[in-house]
């Protein structure tokens, strides 16, 4: 790097950690909150809601490291009320994003840009550029990883025009977990807002005879992980046609554990 370029640089790392020290201050998100609707998942989040202008991991469990798919369902429904204030890019090592799976959703396929990346390198700096094009309200990237440089830049794009990012945590050929993978998944030296766990539940079946019979509602069973300025929880979630694309059916934090029941042991 010339010398003419280590001040700008140094800037950039100043300004990315006076944001971080302002929200671990409690001095709340900067781009505002998208609401979940709910108070009891609203509770737990900075400000009442997802924070904007930030960006944010949502990983799956088993398998889903290498599909994908469960948390790209989820992260569809997320960020589907965002859709309608700019663009929503996605980017991605493997060309198997399903467009009109999205459509059934309730996501907005005609707002979506899609981008394939040739390596990890490629797809990170491609998540970069989108969240700091003008225009562009939420981008989704799936990649294996993100080490703490790489997390202060996209911080730092996504607080030029307050796009909001979603890192899918993917390995989409299979295959090792890299050195920047951390336990149970985790990004290394991660500056994430929130870290989502998701794993698929089943459907509630609803009554027999109205509308499609024994199918219902995607569910997801959500574990907030990480927050910043907040606190963690679980829930049992669904996709909603209503105001808000998430309807929260059940908290699955703090259950008691039932009745142990006495053992009976045979004569």
């Amino acid at each position: 790097m010339s010398p003419a370029g280590r001040p700008e640089k140094a800037a950039q790392l100043k300004a990315v950690r006076a944001s971080i020290a302002a929200i671990e201050a409690g001095g709340g998100p900067a781009h505002g909150v998208l609401p979940f609707g709910d108070a009891r998942i609203d509770a737990a989040l900075p400000g009442g809601g997802l924070p904007l202008g930030r960006w944010h991991e949502v990983l799956g469990e088993g398998l889903e490291a290498e599909t994908g798919a469960v948390a790209a369902a989820f992260a569809a429904a997320l960020i589907q009320p965002l859709a309608g204030r700019g663009a929503t890019v996605w980017v991605m090592r493997r060309d198997d994003l399903y467009a009109p799976g999205l459509a059934g959703l309730g996501f907005p396929a005609e707002r979506l840009i899609q981008v394939l990346a040739k390596d990890e390198a490629e797809a990170l700096s491609a998540v970069e550029d989108a969240l700091g094009t003008a225009g562009v309200s939420a981008v989704v990237g799936e990649v294996e990883g993100a080490d703490l440089v790489a997390g202060r830049r996209l911080q730092l794009a996504c607080e030029r025009h307050g796009a909001t990012g979603l890192l899918i945590r993917r390995r989409p050929f299979g295959g090792a977990a890299s050195a920047k993978t951390g336990r149970g998944g985790a990004l290394s030296g991660s500056l994430c807002a929130t870290r989502w766990r998701i794993a698929a539940a089943p459907s509630d079946p609803g009554t027999p005879g109205v509308g499609m019979p024994w199918l219902g509602p995607s569910r997801w069973t959500v574990a907030l992980e990480r927050c910043r300025g907040g606190r963690t929880g679980t829930w049992l979630m669904e996709k909603s046609d209503g105001a808000h694309p998430l309807r929260l059916v059940a908290d699955l934090g703090d259950r008691e554990l039932a009745p142990a029941q006495p053992v009976r042991l045979a004569g």
